[in-house]
């Protein structure tokens, strides 16, 4: 069984006929293509040699892509300084001389002209005291006329046409109407540059051109005008001058933003974009 099976597993002989073949060596290993490495690759963290990207092989979508979103940033940025431009206007419309009051009759002035007034009434009863008495024969009658002279003449210098005659300097009662009739030239003049939106309350939103707008000193100013109410309440010469202190402030501010809106609109121009607005009194 054994003889059997060896047979039967041997490989058959080749005839001489046959040539006789053998193994031969294995093929050559085909080597695989490897697929093309973009241009823009960024190589790995350690590589000995790591591609930067440049502005000439950045792709033409991702510049596209960066300037518009720079356009609308800058486009934002003019329309938001236009409004504030339109709105603050009437900051340039201000009257320092109005606001200043610097004709204000100051109290030492306003002290001298009382004692003068005082004086001049004293000095008023005094003759007409005297004269009364004349006439109920206490004092001769001689004195008693004097008297009556002397109220004559001291009622007549108190008329504004003879005391011009006789000094320039004004009196009491032209101190205290002048100071009224400051007071009121000063608050028209501030009802008008209000107006219906309140100026003082707009021109705060500028507090990023100056930082003078955010002080504590002007909160009160800000909230008053924001309800337009401010006109009412400025009642005292120092009221008028913190609004003019704050005008000012704003007025530093306006100057700035326009400043800041003209610089963008030139960019736009340099960058060659659609213009933006040359003058922030025009139109959107």
């Amino acid at each position: 069984m054994a003889d059997i099976r060896r047979s039967q597993t041997r490989k058959p002989e080749p005839t001489p006929d046959e040539p006789l073949l053998r193994q031969g060596r294995p093929a050559d290993p085909v080597p695989a293509e490897k697929p093309p490495e973009p241009k823009n690759k960024v190589a790995e963290p350690g590589s000995e040699a790591e591609s930067v990207e440049t502005p000439e092989t950045a792709s033409p979508e991702s510049g596209s892509s960066t300037t518009g979103i720079e356009k609308t940033i800058a486009e934002s940025r003019q329309k938001k300084l236009r409004l504030l431009l339109r709105q603050c206007d009437r900051v340039m419309l201000m009257d320092f001389d109005i606001l200043a009051m610097s004709d204000w009759p100051d109290n030492y002035t306003l002290a001298v002209a009382r004692r003068s007034r005082d004086l001049w009434l004293f000095c008023s009863l005094l003759a007409a005291l005297v004269f009364l008495s004349g006439m109920t024969g206490f004092v001769p009658a001689w004195i008693a006329g004097g008297g009556f002279g002397a109220f004559v003449i001291l009622l007549l210098s108190g008329l504004p046409a003879v005391r011009g005659l006789l000094t320039s300097k004004p009196s009491y009662l032209d101190l205290v109407i002048q100071r009224r009739r400051m007071l009121q030239d000063a608050r028209k003049h501030i009802q008008h540059l209000e107006g219906k939106e309140g100026l003082a309350w707009q021109c705060a939103q500028m507090v990023e051109f100056n930082k003078a707008l955010r002080a504590m000193r002007f909160s009160e100013l800000i909230a008053l005008s924001e309800r337009r109410v401010l006109a009412k309440h400025l009642t005292r010469r120092e009221h008028i001058r913190l609004y003019l202190i704050y005008l000012l402030e704003a007025e530093k501010a306006y100057l700035r933003a326009e400043k800041a809106f003209f610089e963008g609109h030139q960019k736009a121009l340099d960058k060659g974009w659609a213009p933006a607005q040359s003058s922030p009194e025009q139109s959107a």
